[in-house]
């Protein structure tokens, strides 16, 4: 268990977590069973390991925060928080595409807020971190957005539909 949680909460290069098979030959065959153990132990301090689709590479595992965390908290996560809300208007805008939306169109979204070098600058940091996929010149979610978002709250708070988050993201 104790490798396990190594490889999930120690970063390796720029992406979170463990592929299946890093998994598998690291702490074994059983690493499903342990890893729902370490799931137990990290439900205690709000978090949890989250499966994945990695793009077709198979399954990534992460662990990602349950609950919601407050805006302070927000900061020590290491992005400012311009870039955090480019994000959630990216996301924001996929979904409301039906999952697929042009290039174009969040770049000129982002650009009328953030400047033009400055989105190209981030929508290529969503995509490196896994937060969007690009295919064809169509943007969609990618498996980070899928793990950490919660995707219904996001639209929900965006939309002014639920309780407003006044001090939690």
């Amino acid at each position: 268990m104790k490798r396990a949680a190594h490889l999930l909460l120690f970063k390796r290069g720029k992406l979170p977590g463990a592929k299946a098979w890093e998994l598998k030959s690291r702490v074994g065959e059983d690493y499903r069973e342990v890893l729902g153990q370490l799931n137990e132990i990290l439900e205690a301090i709000d978090l949890e390991v989250k499966e994945v689709e990695d793009g077709g590479e198979g399954s990534r595992f992460l662990v990602v925060l349950k609950g919601t965390i407050k805006p302070v908290e927000a900061r020590m996560m290491g992005w400012r928080i311009d870039n955090l809300a480019g994000l959630a208007i990216t996301i924001a805008y996929i979904i409301s595409k039906q999952g697929k939306a042009p290039r174009k169109e969040i770049e000129e979204l982002l650009s009328e807020k953030l400047g033009r070098w400055k989105t190209m600058t981030l929508l290529d940091i969503y995509e490196r971190s896994g937060y969007v996929a690009e295919e064809g010149g169509l943007l969609s979610l990618g498996w980070r957005a899928k793990a950490e978002v919660d995707l219904k709250r996001l639209m929900t708070s965006l939309l002014g539909g639920g309780q407003p988050p006044s001090d939690q993201f």
